[in-house]
């Protein structure tokens, strides 16, 4: 049976109707209280939430380029602890030719095998000092995307950080000859000069990351909270018309209840 088959007064139709607004309002208030937020979809409004939803994306695109930025952080890291390790066993290395100077043939022998042994190392080190794949001190290239877009990026090139890349030869004749020996000397500080400035480029380009990254962080936050607003429920607010609403409804409840009395009246007429 529809509503059309069933006769009502004008009273009891009003205030059916204003009961069923107040129903309605209700509902929306609770979603609201709920959610914590006044618009959730677009027929809230339209406007409204499709921006809110496109900072949120945006919000979304850069948290994805902060965390590959966070990776290129630490790649630029792995090769600069690798720098340090190889600058450490440089100066090891030149501490034997510097004790070989004031030796006799034999002992020069044993510490030119020993700085071999080192110059090996600096190879090792060299090549376990990669991340993800990517090893800065051992000719890899690093490219940093900072926007969304893609077409703000740094682009890290790295070195070769191994002894033959830093121009380090194995010794000569069991440095027997002191002109050997000061060859290793030089070719150990011309290394370490190189290094030095290596490393000041990467700490360069690591200090741009990470003032990227954090650019970025305030970035996000400014788009998250520019959605929240335009989408953000005052709870305060909701909770206040729930409970002028409930009243409403009392009230409208009420008021059916004696228009339908107001009709059963008419029944005392006969």
């Amino acid at each position: 049976m529809s509503l059309s088959d069933i006769s009502l007064t004008a009273g009891m139709r009003s205030n059916l109707v204003n009961l069923q607004s107040t129903v309605a309002l209700m509902e929306r208030t609770q979603t609201r209280l709920a959610s914590g937020k006044k618009v959730n979809s677009a027929l809230d409004d339209p406007t409204s939430y499709f921006t809110a939803q496109s900072h949120l994306n945006r919000a979304s695109d850069l948290d994805s380029r902060k965390n590959d930025m966070g990776e290129a952080i630490q790649t630029v890291k792995a090769a600069n602890a690798g720098i340090t390790g190889i600058q450490s066993l440089i100066e090891s290395a030149r501490g034997l030719a510097n004790s070989a100077l004031s030796a006799n043939t034999a002992d020069r022998g044993t510490l030119a095998a020993q700085f071999d042994a080192i110059r090996g190392q600096i190879d090792n080190l060299a090549n376990d000092s990669g991340y993800k794949g990517i090893n800065l001190i051992n000719g890899g290239t690093l490219n940093v995307v900072f926007d969304e877009g893609g077409s703000h990026t740094l682009a890290i090139s790295g070195f070769t950080g191994t002894a033959s890349g830093l121009t380090i030869s194995a010794s000569t004749g069991s440095w027997a000859a002191t002109s050997d020996i000061n060859t290793s000397l030089t070719q150990l500080s011309s290394a370490l000069t190189a290094l030095r400035t290596s490393s000041q480029t990467l700490a360069s380009n690591l200090n741009i990351v990470q003032i990227r990254s954090d650019f970025t962080t305030g970035m996000i936050t400014t788009l998250q909270d520019g959605a929240n607003k335009l989408t953000a429920a005052d709870v305060n607010e909701e909770g206040a018309n729930m409970l002028m609403l409930q009243t409403r409804q009392s009230l409208s409840t009420t008021a059916l209840s004696l228009s339908a009395q107001a009709a059963q009246s008419v029944l005392k007429l006969f």
